[in-house]
């Protein structure tokens, strides 16, 4: 699945802010839109990050009870 479906998938359910540290670390924050609860993922590519979130996306979606 390209990235950009990914982001597109996220944006639904989430606030996406994604920032680079000066050590060149990624830094991906979701913010659910209907709670508001914060998830942060970190990795050395703007690729690497989406992938933990999206993937962490399809853990709640599939166990929401466990992620409330």
């Amino acid at each position: 699945m390209r990235n950009t479906t990914k982001l597109k998938i996220l944006l639904q359910k989430y606030t996406v802010t994604l920032d680079r540290d000066e050590d060149e670390i990624f830094n991906l924050k979701l913010t659910d839109k209907n709670r508001g609860t914060q998830k942060e993922f970190e990795g050395v590519s703007y690729s690497v990050v989406l992938a933990k979130a999206y993937s962490y996306l399809l853990k709640v979606l599939k166990n929401p009870m466990e992620y409330e």
